[in-house]
C-alpha cells in the first residue's frame, strides 16, 4: 500500500490545514484531489494508504457527499476525527475593492457559515459553488470570479489579499474531520471513543426509527450524530448515519450492533476511534449498562444454562 493519504484538494484546503495536525503526516505524502469522492477512491483502489475528508460541520450538521460516499460502495473505515476551528477570509485579487466584487465563490459548506455576512456587505453579490474553499481561490487567480471565501493562509499560495478576515456567522464553528482508509481491526479503545454505522430498515413502518434507536437507548448509549439519507430507491426511502459514544470492544455498544443486526435489513459498521474533543470517558447512566454489569448477566445466563443458578 502507497504511504500516502489523499486528501480534498488542491492545496490550501482547511482539509490540508487539519490534516497536517496529524504527526504521522511527517512520513506520508500528502496527495490533494479534486473531491471527496476521488480521494475515497483512491483508498478503494489502492493509490492510498487512507483518504482525509470533512464529515460534519457545527453548523449544517453532516456533509452529505462525505457521508454518501461511505454509504455506498465498497465498505471503508473511519480510523480517527480531528476538529478544526474555521473562520473565513474573503480573498480577492490585488487591487480589488469591495464594490468591484459581483461574483464569489468557495464550497458549498462554506455558504452557511457566511450567509448573514454576505447579506449585510455583499447583498447582490452572485454565489456559484467550488469544489472546494482552496479551488475557490485558485478560480479567483484565474480571473473566474471576483472574490473566494476561504482560509486566510490559502492567499499568498494563490496570489491573493484579504479583503476581510475573520468572517463566520456562528462564533466557535467547527468542521469535523475524518480519517479513511480500508476495512481493519478498529483501534484500542481509549475509554472516549465513538462508534459510527450506517442503518438500513427492513421495511417502513411506525415506530421503525423508534426501534432502532431503541437499541442504544435501551443499553445507554448517547448518540451524537443521526442524519438520514436517501438511499435512491425511491421518495420516503432512508438510511441512517449514526454516531455513537463508545467502541465497540464496550459490551453495551457491541450488543447494541447486534441487535440492529437482528432488525435491520443493513449495517454498516464504518469504525470505532478516539474522539477529537477531548470528552469525558463514557459513563452509562442507566441502570445496569456498565460493562461488569452485561458480564455478569452474561455469566448469570451461562450459570443458569448449567444448571449452577
Amino acid at each position: 500500500m502507497p504511504a500516502s493519504y489523499a486528501y480534498l484538494g488542491p492545496e490550501g484546503t482547511f482539509t490540508e490545514v487539519a490534516l497536517r495536525t496529524l504527526p504521522e503526516t511527517a512520513t506520508r505524502e500528502l496527495v490533494p484531489y479534486v473531491s471527496v469522492q476521488s480521494a475515497l477512491d483512491a483508498v478503494r483502489a489502492g493509490e492510498a494508504e487512507a483518504a482525509f475528508v470533512p464529515i460534519e460541520n457545527s453548523v449544517e450538521g453532516g456533509i452529505t457527499t462525505t457521508l454518501d460516499e461511505l454509504v455506498a460502495g465498497s465498505p471503508l473505515m473511519i480510523y480517527r476525527e480531528v476538529l478544526l476551528s474555521i473562520t473565513f477570509a474573503l480573498l480577492v485579487r490585488p487591487g480589488t475593492k469591495m464594490s468591484d466584487i459581483k461574483t464569489v465563490t468557495a464550497h458549498p459548506a462554506a455558504q452557511p457559515q457566511v450567509r448573514n455576512w454576505m447579506k449585510a456587505h455583499l447583498p447582490d453579490v452572485h454565489w456559484e459553488s467550488a469544489a472546494s474553499n482552496a479551488d475557490g481561490a485558485r478560480l479567483v487567480q484565474e480571473g473566474r470570479y471576483d472574490a473566494a471565501f476561504a482560509g486566510e493562509f490559502a492567499a499568498g499560495r494563490y496570489g491573493l489579499v484579504p479583503l476581510e478576515t475573520g468572517i463566520h456567522d456562528a462564533e466557535n464553528a467547527q468542521t469535523r474531520f475524518v480519517l479513511v482508509g480500508r476495512p481493519a481491526r478498529p483501534a484500542a479503545p481509549t475509554g472516549a471513543d465513538k462508534t459510527s454505522v450506517v442503518l438500513w430498515q427492513r421495511d417502513d413502518h411506525p415506530g421503525g426509527l423508534r426501534d432502532l434507536l431503541g437499541e442504544f437507548a435501551t443499553r445507554g448509549i448517547n448518540l451524537m450524530l443521526l442524519q438520514s439519507r436517501p438511499t435512491g430507491a425511491g421518495i420516503g426511502n432512508y438510511c441512517f448515519c449514526i454516531d455513537a459514544e463508545g467502541h465497540i470492544s464496550d459490551r453495551r455498544v457491541a450488543e447494541a450492533l447486534m441487535g440492529l443486526k437482528r432488525i435491520c435489513l443493513q449495517v454498516r459498521f464504518l469504525g470505532s476511534y478516539p474522539r477529537a474533543d477531548a470528552g469525558p470517558p463514557s459513563r452509562p447512566t442507566l441502570p445496569g449498562t456498565s460493562d461488569e454489569e452485561f458480564v455478569a448477566a452474561a455469566d448469570w445466563v451461562a450459570r443458569c444454562q448449567d444448571g449452577r443458578f
